[in-house]
């Protein structure tokens, strides 16, 4: 036996933050090291330096291009774009299609039962509470923008219909919930269950590249994943610059309503610095506490601004527009979502058409989707991909659906029933204005105003501080997926991002910043197949496991049953089942029952050659240890057996007999979390038989994946985890 200095410790939500006991190692070998083979201690984030080298790089030349030779920028930009609709546009098309099927077909297939973490974890907030937080992630300020900006341009110019036509105001509404759709959520969706099915169920590092390991293996660690990174990052800065601008320019026209302030390159500044300087704040000092809670007030403020449009506006009419939309968009949907308007006449008008809208919404939506599909994932944990999809997919939409719909055909109302067609013609042209334009024409319209400007204030503060969170964890290694980016990476985000805002908007406002979306969402848009190949690679060996568990189930998994159980008289097994030992009890059985046990296992797979150790550590927060043993299967995923202690209350239905409020149970935990089941009280046979059953159903794992492509040992050798929730 020897001392480590290592640990792995189940319950990971107390791991970070707590010194790690030493354990005692029986059996050991190298791994290019003389040291045994332990799993992973916690490290301290750091800096990736080629992707935080490089993506800084391409965002400071850019804006260097782009400031230094404004005009040619533009024009080349625009050129760019232009190439992208009428050669590319197809990708972009098809490429959201198909991710729309791949989330449906995960969440309705066999692979919709796998969680988000281990097999025995739960959700870790109630349906209530993570149906607020999805619906929060829904709402941006260039919700506010294009809730009336679209509606508006899509009834004066139609990409196929008459324009003022009543078919074009039918179509207006149903175009903006396409664009801001379930699409755009299917690519949210997917990049959530990629960061959390890696990270809380395999327990991977918290990045994009970990959704590749099932395709490139170890070569992830290399150039092939510091590529990936980079273009998430360079999709993710432009996301963000693209909501910054966006945001941008609609509250100094709020504020110029407000307050008089000059509609100038110059007041946009100093909004964008603010964002900037809340976003150092926050880094420096911790607030993130607050901008959530901020965000919560938010929402609630938005829907406050909602009713009251509906209220005072015409209720029965938008009511009837709002049934009318739905039934519009779930029958439109099919066909839209493959429309490439390949026969229309006029291809240049159609092509600029598709830029503006479709393709730039479908690459803004690429680029945000690692930065959502991080929250996404972080507050899901526990949760069924099943569950998690359909609530992703539906719960912050019917939020979407309700906006665009009261707000949108408000404003067509005003245009074609009001007859006010200067809205109509001043919302075209600066799109910024619509909105804060058809707020005022309401009873409290200053009220109102101010409102929507506090509204648009924060969501665009909170939007600044988590890219630069996000850019900064994109950017640096990160072995726990509860860990973020350094404080400082986050400031020098924060700054670039906002040095681009005013760089991009000081050339051509609004159209620029689209366009730059646009040309920097393609490389991450081809990402996106490689991470749905890494997942059907994965869920492919999640179903061989599931396969193997159910041939060896009638082996006794249990052991209750089998080898060695027919010494032990059926009074010892109901003793055992109503016994709720204390933790004394339950540390003397590991000690003199459970540990020699897997101390005959462990010596005999040595002796058979095979590199096997087990580990005897303390648990922190409990007075029971835990033992680990890990059978390497070199290329091929490790065996791994672990006995950990669970504590849980006495049951009131029994006579108490463990000495106190609460006994152990000493559950069984594979790589996929527990078991379910109990082995306080097994014998040293039983016991034995239980480990070799466990080892006999993951040699038949390995035995039906051999034809797969690669090795089944996804993780690339990255701890799998086995973390313990008070909801498990």
């Amino acid at each position: 036996m020897k001392n480590s200095e290592n640990s792995h410790d189940p319950t990971d939500e107390r791991r970070a933050s707590e010194q790690i006991q030493p354990e005692v190692v029986i059996g050991s070998y190298n791994v290019g090291s003389s040291e045994p083979y332990l799993p992973g201690s916690v490290e301290s984030p750091r800096i990736n330096w080629p992707v935080f080298l490089i993506s800084a790089a391409g965002v400071l030349a850019v804006t260097l291009y782009a400031g230094i030779g404004k005009d040619s920028a533009a024009e080349q930009l625009a050129t760019v774009t232009g190439w992208i609709a009428t050669n590319l546009g197809w990708f972009y098309i098809l490429t959201s299609t198909i991710v729309v099927g791949f989330v449906l077909w995960v969440a309705f297939s066999k692979a919709g039962t796998i969680r988000l973490g281990p097999d025995h974890s739960r959700p870790q907030f109630r349906l209530f509470s993570w149906a607020a937080m999805l619906f929060a992630a829904g709402i941006g300020v260039d919700l506010m923008f294009f809730s009336v900006a679209e509606p508006v341009t899509q009834y004066l110019a139609p990409p196929e219909l008459t324009p003022e036509s009543q078919a074009a105001a039918e179509q207006a509404v149903v175009w903006a919930l396409f664009h801001y759709g379930v699409t755009g959520w299917a690519m949210y969706a997917l990049m959530g269950m990629a960061f959390g099915y890696y990270a809380y169920r395999l327990n991977m590092p918290l990045a994009i590249r970990s959704a590749l390991s099932p395709i490139f293996g170890k070569r992830i660690h290399g150039p092939i994943g510091d590529t990936v990174d980079i273009a998430a990052v360079l999709g993710t800065v432009f996301g963000i610059t693209a909501s910054l601008g966006i945001g941008v320019v609609q509250l100094n026209y709020g504020l110029s309503l407000m307050f008089g302030i000059e509609q100038s390159l110059a007041a946009q500044i100093a909004l964008v610095a603010i964002a900037v300087v809340v976003a150092t704040i926050s880094a420096v000092s911790g607030v993130d506490r607050g901008i959530k809670l901020l965000s919560e007030l938010n929402v609630v403020l938005a829907l406050g601004l909602l009713v009251w449009v509906v209220a005072t506006g015409k209720t029965a009419f938008l009511f009837d527009a709002f049934v009318m939309n739905i039934g519009d968009y779930v029958s439109s949907f099919p066909g839209m979502t493959m429309e490439t308007f390949a026969f229309v006449e006029d291809q240049a008008a159609v092509k600029e058409w598709m830029s503006g809208w479709t393709l730039f919404f479908w690459a803004w939506w690429v680029a945000w989707a690692p930065f959502v599909g991080l929250f996404l994932a972080r507050i899901s944990r526990g949760r069924s991909l099943r569950q998690f999809v359909v609530g992703v997919l539906t719960i912050p939409f019917f939020f979407i659906l309700a906006w665009m719909s009261f707000f949108g055909n408000s404003a067509l109302d005003r245009i074609i029933n009001g007859g006010d067609f200067a809205f109509g013609e001043t919302t075209a042209a600066a799109p910024e204005q619509g909105f804060y334009d058809l707020l005022s024409t309401y009873p409290g319209a200053t009220f109102l105003i101010g409102l929507a400007t506090l509204v648009g204030l924060l969501l665009y503060i909170t939007s600044a501080d988590s890219g630069a969170l996000v850019l900064s964890n994109f950017t640096s290694k990160i072995t726990d997926s509860r860990q973020d980016g350094g404080k400082y990476s986050r400031m020098l985000w924060s700054v670039l991002v906002g040095v681009l805002t005013i760089v991009l908007l000081q050339m051509d406002g609004v159209t620029t910043v689209q366009s730059a979306t646009v040309v920097m969402g393609l490389p991450f848009a081809v990402v996106m197949y490689g991470v749905m190949l890494g997942l059907v690679r994965s869920f492919r060996l999640e179903n061989y496991h599931t396969n193997a568990r159910a041939i060896s189930f009638h082996g006794a998994i249990s052991g209750r049953t089998g080898s060695g159980s027919q010494n032990v008289g059926w009074r010892h097994r109901l003793s055992r089942a109503s016994t709720w030992p204390h933790s004394k009890r339950a540390q003397e059985y590991l000690d003199a029952v459970a540990q020699p046990a897997l101390e005959q296992v462990t010596r005999e797979l040595e002796n058979k050659g095979l590199k096997a150790v087990l580990i005897s550590s303390a648990v922190s927060g409990l007075p029971v240890s835990q033992l680990d043993l890990t059978v390497d299967m070199d290329q091929e995923q490790d065996f791994r057996y672990q006995v950990y202690p669970m504590e849980h209350p006495v049951p009131s239905f029994t006579r108490n007999t463990s000495d106190g409020e609460v006994y152990y149970r000493l559950e069984v935990f594979d790589r996929t979390g527990s078991l379910g089941y109990d082995v306080f009280g097994y014998t040293q046979d039983q016991l034995i038989n239980n480990v070799l059953d466990l080892y006999e159903r993951h040699l038949e794992f390995l035995h039906i994946q051999r034809d797969l492509p690669g090795t089944s040992d996804i993780t690339d050798g990255s701890e799998p985890a086995r973390e313990w929730s008070e909801d498990a």
